[in-house]
Parts: C-alpha cells; sequence; structure tokens
C-alpha cells in the first residue's frame, strides 16, 4: 500500500514538474520522438511489405514451379554473361513435359511483350501476356465479366483477349468491354473477359490488373516469336512430398530435351515462389538492419537528451530534496519520482512519434503502393521502448538526487 502511495506521489511530482517546464520537456524529447517515429514507420512498412508479398506470390501459386533461362533471385548479374548465353527456353518443351511427367498436372508456356492498349480515343500501356487455356487453371483466374479463351480459340489462334480490371476500367469507363475491339500496338483483338481486380503488385509493379491475356499461338501470329525471346514454362505440381520428387523429374526431362550432359550444369532454372521469398528475405534483413541501427541512434541521442535535463533538473531542486529528506523521505521515494518524472518524458515523446506516425502511414501506402496499417502490437513495443530508455535515462540522475546529502542540500541555493 505504501508502495502504491509513494508512486502516486512520484506522479503527481513528476507530472507538476513537466508542466512547469513543458516547452523544455517536448524539446528533451525530440530524440525519443524521431526514434518512435523511425521504430513505427519501419514495422508498418515490414507489415505492409510482408502482406503484399505473399499476396504477389500467391498469384504465381504455392504448387507451380517456373521453367526459365534466368533464377528468380538477386545479384544475378554478377553470372549475367552465363546467364545469356543459355539458349533460350521453347515452346516445343511444353508437349515433352506433357507427355514425360508423371507428376505435372498442368503445363502452359508463358511469353509477354508491353504494347499500348487502345479502343477509339482512350489508349493505355500494358503488358501483354500469351499462354494456353491452362493458364487459367495454374493462374487460378477469376473473371467479373465473359470468359477465358479455349483450346478452339488457342487451335484457331483468334484475336481474343481478356483485360485485366485497371485496364478495363481505364478504356472503358462506362460501356462494357467484353465484345468490344480494341488495339494492341496495331493489331486488332476482340475483349472476350476482365479479370476480377487484384490490386497493386510488390513496390508498385505490374500485377494482373495491368496485364493483357490471350492464346499463346494468337501472341505468336501477332508479335512474333523472334529468337531474342526465351519463353517461361508454368507446371502445376502437386503439394506435399511429391512436389519435391516432381521438381527432380521435371529438371531431369529439361536436361534431356536440351541435351545436357550428366557431368553438365543445369542451362536453365526451376523458379518457384520459394526462391523469391529467399531472395526477399535478403532485402527485409537490410531493411530492418538499416531501420534498427536509426532507431537505435535517435534513442541514444534522446536518451542522452533526457539524463541531460533530468540532472539539470535535479539540480534545480536540490533544495526541495533537502527538504523532503530533512521530513524523513526515503531514498527509494527520492529516486522513485525522478525515474518516474524521466519516464513520463519519454512517454510524452513515444505518444507525440505515434502519432506523427499514424498521420505519416496514408503518405508511406500511397508513395510505396503498399497497404500500411499500423498495428496495436507496434504501438504498445513502442511505449515499451519509451520506458526501458526513460529509466535507462534516469536512473543515474535519480541516484544522484536520492544520494544527496540533506545538510548540503538544504545549504544550495
Amino acid at each position: 500500500m505504501r508502495v502504491l502511495f509513494e508512486l502516486y506521489e512520484g506522479l503527481r511530482i513528476a507530472g507538476q514538474a513537466i508542466w512547469a517546464n513543458k516547452l523544455r520537456s517536448v524539446l528533451t524529447t525530440l530524440g525519443i520522438i524521431i526514434g518512435i517515429i523511425a521504430v513505427t514507420l519501419m514495422a508498418t512498412v515490414i507489415d505492409g511489405l510482408d502482406q503484399q508479398f505473399e499476396k504477389s506470390l500467391s498469384q504465381l501459386g504455392a504448387d507451380v514451379v517456373y521453367v526459365s533461362k534466368w533464377p528468380w533471385e538477386q545479384n544475378t548479374n554478377l553470372d549475367w554473361w552465363n546467364y545469356v548465353n543459355r539458349p533460350d527456353i521453347q515452346a516445343s518443351l511444353v508437349d515433352n513435359i506433357r507427355e514425360r511427367s508423371r507428376y505435372a498436372q498442368a503445363v502452359a508456356p508463358m511469353t509477354s511483350t508491353n504494347r499500348t492498349v487502345q479502343y477509339r480515343e482512350r489508349s493505355i500501356g500494358a503488358e501483354v501476356t500469351g499462354s494456353t487455356p491452362e493458364y487459367g487453371r495454374i493462374r487460378n483466374v477469376e473473371l467479373q465479366a465473359g470468359r477465358f479463351f479455349t483450346e478452339a480459340d488457342e487451335r484457331g489462334a483468334r484475336n481474343v483477349c481478356v483485360l485485366g480490371a485497371t485496364i478495363a476500367s481505364e478504356l472503358f469507363p462506362i460501356a462494357t468491354p467484353v465484345g468490344k475491339r480494341v488495339r494492341l500496338g496495331n493489331k486488332p483483338c476482340r475483349v472476350i473477359g476482365v479479370q476480377e481486380k487484384q490490386g497493386k503488385g510488390l513496390f508498385g509493379s505490374l500485377s494482373a490488373d495491368d496485364t493483357v491475356l490471350m492464346p499463346f499461338s494468337t501472341f505468336e501470329k501477332l508479335f512474333g516469336m523472334s529468337r531474342w525471346r526465351s519463353i517461361d514454362i508454368m507446371v502445376q505440381l502437386p503439394q506435399g512430398p511429391s512436389m519435391a520428387r516432381g521438381k527432380d523429374e521435371l529438371a531431369g526431362i529439361v536436361r534431356i530435351a536440351r541435351g545436357v550432359e550428366p557431368a553438365e550444369q543445369n542451362n536453365f532454372e526451376i523458379n518457384d515462389s520459394d526462391r523469391v521469398r529467399e531472395s526477399f528475405s535478403a532485402t527485409k534483413i537490410a531493411i530492418n538492419a538499416v531501420g534498427l541501427f536509426l532507431t537505435g541512434l535517435a534513442l541514444v541521442v534522446g536518451g542522452i537528451g533526457v539524463s541531460n535535463i533530468m540532472f539539470v533538473s535535479v539540480r534545480e531542486r536540490t533544495k526541495e530534496i533537502g527538504v523532503r529528506k530533512a521530513v524523513g523521505a526515503k531514498r527509494r521515494t527520492i529516486m522513485l519520482q525522478f525515474l518516474v518524472e524521466a519516464i513520463i518524458v519519454c512517454m510524452i515523446g513515444g505518444l507525440i512519434g505515434v502519432v506523427i506516425s499514424l498521420g505519416l502511414t496514408p503518405l508511406i501506402e500511397a508513395v510505396m503502393g503498399v497497404t500500411t496499417v499500423l498495428p496495436l502490437d507496434t504501438i504498445l513495443v513502442a511505449f515499451g521502448i519509451c520506458v526501458f530508455v526513460g529509466i535507462a535515462a534516469g536512473i543515474a540522475p535519480a541516484w544522484q538526487a536520492a544520494t544527496a546529502d540533506p545538510i548540503e542540500a538544504l545549504r544550495y541555493e
């Protein structure tokens, strides 16, 4: 009970002291404010990137692997010459995989080019992707209108396409896109479907909303397949232990088809979402490291500032300390009073920092193109950091006040 009373008295006296020096208290917390802004915004950005990243990976498919010329990893530029000299992945490999693989549930080629999509006076840039009807099954394409292209469209190389949601809304703000004819570059194409809206891609990259899908044979007819164009092949495998066996089998099939000798390394890549996740993990670690360094630096500077002001506060109130000791105040009471004051000063800085972070969150969302929300647990961690910094910064001044000689303190002018 006595401890609670002492805590209440410490809060009351500390509150009075801070209120008497409002401007000084706020300026003292500037480093704390910067540190809390850094830690909360870093956590918010990382959380938003994680959500957007997982959403982007879900479009690739957890059960899908991609036979590609290039690896989906960072630092591929270091071996650029080796990768660029690899033979291109050809569409004929698709039939080879279909015939020989025991694990492949669906196989589809995929290639793309950038074109301007135009309808009357409206136009927008888009990524035009050519694939077979199995693309819809592998990527779980959902449509808000119309239909996906069929085997008949593929065999006949019909000039049909499926628009992404953003392209459809830009070109047809009022009219219904299905059945209309658009131009891809200078090539005519009839719209047969519109995809459901997917949202922005990671780091503002293109998403399904910004793409136009068409049959692979139509893509080849309209845009050609130059010898410099290497395709990707999507292969859907069963999940679980069979997926690893399926990947090994697929590598063997591709090696035989491309004439790779047993002692030679693969001249292709088997990419999947796990490789992208590993690559992204390195980026996330780097962001965390930079953020933690800046946060730590700001909090150390802020803590030094709080400690300095607390020493000033102890010196200014030396006579008060002497009076309280003379009437029987214990060391722990004096020490608790100044510790509480340091913690409150840091909490004020934390509160200001969190409020500023909440205001900056929509700006970050607009600039980075990721959904950002400041979680409650991040706010609680921020205030926990403030308490820790307050204790660390206030312990030395509080001890100096608690151990002051009452006689000398009463004489102090």
